[in-house]
Protein backbone atom coordinates (compact mmCIF):
# COMPACT_ATOMS: atom_id res chain seq x y z
CA UNK A 1 0.00 0.00 0.00
CA UNK A 2 1.41 3.35 -1.02
CA UNK A 3 0.35 6.14 1.30
CA UNK A 4 1.24 9.78 1.23
CA UNK A 5 0.59 12.10 4.17
CA UNK A 6 0.21 15.81 3.55
CA UNK A 7 -0.50 18.74 5.86
CA UNK A 8 -3.05 21.41 5.15
CA UNK A 9 -2.25 25.09 5.81
CA UNK A 10 -4.16 24.71 9.11
CA UNK A 11 -1.92 21.79 10.17
CA UNK A 12 -4.47 19.03 9.56
CA UNK A 13 -2.90 15.79 8.29
CA UNK A 14 -4.48 14.12 5.27
CA UNK A 15 -3.75 10.67 3.89
CA UNK A 16 -3.62 10.03 0.15
CA UNK A 17 -3.96 6.53 -1.27
CA UNK A 18 -5.10 5.03 -4.53
CA UNK A 19 -8.81 4.55 -5.24
CA UNK A 20 -8.27 0.77 -5.43
CA UNK A 21 -6.62 0.74 -1.99
CA UNK A 22 -9.39 2.93 -0.60
CA UNK A 23 -12.02 0.56 -2.03
CA UNK A 24 -10.22 -2.41 -0.43
CA UNK A 25 -10.26 -0.70 2.96
CA UNK A 26 -13.95 0.16 2.65
CA UNK A 27 -14.79 -3.40 1.63
CA UNK A 28 -12.81 -4.87 4.55
CA UNK A 29 -14.53 -2.45 6.95
CA UNK A 30 -17.98 -3.40 5.64
CA UNK A 31 -17.24 -7.12 6.01
CA UNK A 32 -16.03 -6.57 9.56
CA UNK A 33 -19.20 -4.66 10.42
CA UNK A 34 -21.34 -7.48 9.00
CA UNK A 35 -19.41 -10.07 11.02
CA UNK A 36 -19.75 -8.02 14.19
CA UNK A 37 -23.47 -7.60 13.57
CA UNK A 38 -23.84 -11.37 13.09
CA UNK A 39 -22.03 -12.07 16.35
CA UNK A 40 -24.10 -9.48 18.21
CA UNK A 41 -27.35 -10.87 16.78
CA UNK A 42 -26.40 -14.42 17.72
CA UNK A 43 -25.35 -13.38 21.22
CA UNK A 44 -28.60 -11.47 21.69
CA UNK A 45 -30.61 -14.48 20.52
CA UNK A 46 -28.78 -16.78 22.92
CA UNK A 47 -28.89 -14.39 25.88
CA UNK A 48 -31.34 -15.07 28.65
CA UNK A 49 -34.27 -12.63 28.42
CA UNK A 50 -33.79 -11.87 32.11
CA UNK A 51 -30.40 -10.37 31.34
CA UNK A 52 -27.75 -13.07 31.75
CA UNK A 53 -24.54 -12.65 29.84
CA UNK A 54 -24.36 -13.44 26.12
CA UNK A 55 -22.08 -16.12 24.76
CA UNK A 56 -18.38 -15.30 24.98
CA UNK A 57 -16.87 -13.97 21.75
CA UNK A 58 -14.61 -17.03 21.36
CA UNK A 59 -17.66 -19.32 21.48
CA UNK A 60 -19.47 -17.17 18.93
CA UNK A 61 -16.43 -17.24 16.63
CA UNK A 62 -16.35 -21.05 16.74
CA UNK A 63 -20.07 -21.20 15.97
CA UNK A 64 -19.74 -18.76 13.06
CA UNK A 65 -16.95 -21.00 11.72
CA UNK A 66 -19.39 -23.93 11.70
CA UNK A 67 -18.59 -25.59 15.03
CA UNK A 68 -21.57 -26.84 17.04
CA UNK A 69 -22.41 -25.10 20.32
CA UNK A 70 -21.42 -28.02 22.56
CA UNK A 71 -17.99 -28.37 20.96
CA UNK A 72 -17.53 -24.57 20.94
CA UNK A 73 -18.24 -24.46 24.69
CA UNK A 74 -15.89 -27.39 25.34
CA UNK A 75 -13.09 -25.74 23.35
CA UNK A 76 -13.69 -22.45 25.13
CA UNK A 77 -13.30 -24.24 28.47
CA UNK A 78 -10.15 -25.91 27.08
CA UNK A 79 -11.39 -29.43 27.80
CA UNK A 80 -10.89 -32.54 25.74
CA UNK A 81 -13.69 -34.97 25.01
CA UNK A 82 -12.18 -37.58 27.36
CA UNK A 83 -11.95 -35.09 30.24
CA UNK A 84 -15.50 -33.88 29.71
CA UNK A 85 -16.78 -37.43 29.42
CA UNK A 86 -15.21 -38.35 32.77
CA UNK A 87 -16.74 -35.29 34.41
CA UNK A 88 -20.25 -36.21 33.30
CA UNK A 89 -19.82 -39.95 33.82
CA UNK A 90 -19.91 -41.17 30.23
CA UNK A 91 -17.57 -42.14 27.40
CA UNK A 92 -15.59 -40.03 24.95
CA UNK A 93 -17.58 -41.60 22.11
CA UNK A 94 -20.83 -40.43 23.68
CA UNK A 95 -19.51 -36.85 23.90
CA UNK A 96 -18.40 -37.10 20.26
CA UNK A 97 -21.86 -38.34 19.27
CA UNK A 98 -23.48 -35.42 21.11
CA UNK A 99 -21.17 -32.90 19.44
CA UNK A 100 -21.86 -34.38 16.01
CA UNK A 101 -25.61 -34.64 16.67
CA UNK A 102 -25.65 -38.42 16.31
CA UNK A 103 -27.33 -38.52 19.74
CA UNK A 104 -29.87 -36.22 21.32
CA UNK A 105 -29.06 -34.34 24.47
CA UNK A 106 -31.29 -35.46 27.35
CA UNK A 107 -32.22 -33.04 30.15
CA UNK A 108 -30.12 -35.07 32.63
CA UNK A 109 -27.01 -35.01 30.43
CA UNK A 110 -27.58 -31.33 29.59
CA UNK A 111 -27.58 -30.48 33.31
CA UNK A 112 -24.34 -32.43 33.85
CA UNK A 113 -22.73 -30.71 30.85
CA UNK A 114 -23.81 -27.28 32.05
CA UNK A 115 -22.20 -27.97 35.43
CA UNK A 116 -19.01 -29.45 33.91
CA UNK A 117 -18.66 -26.56 31.45
CA UNK A 118 -19.81 -23.97 34.01
CA UNK A 119 -22.38 -22.45 31.67
CA UNK A 120 -26.11 -21.66 31.92
CA UNK A 121 -28.39 -24.56 30.91
CA UNK A 122 -29.97 -22.56 28.10
CA UNK A 123 -26.64 -22.25 26.27
CA UNK A 124 -26.79 -25.96 25.46
CA UNK A 125 -28.73 -27.22 22.42
CA UNK A 126 -32.22 -28.62 22.79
Amino acid sequence: MTVQIIKTPRGEELVLLSKAEYDELVHAWEELQEDLADVAAYDAAMADPLGSEPLPAEVSRHILDGTGILKALRLWRKKGQVELAKEIGTSQGFVSDLENRRRKLTPDVAKKLAIALDVPDHWLPD
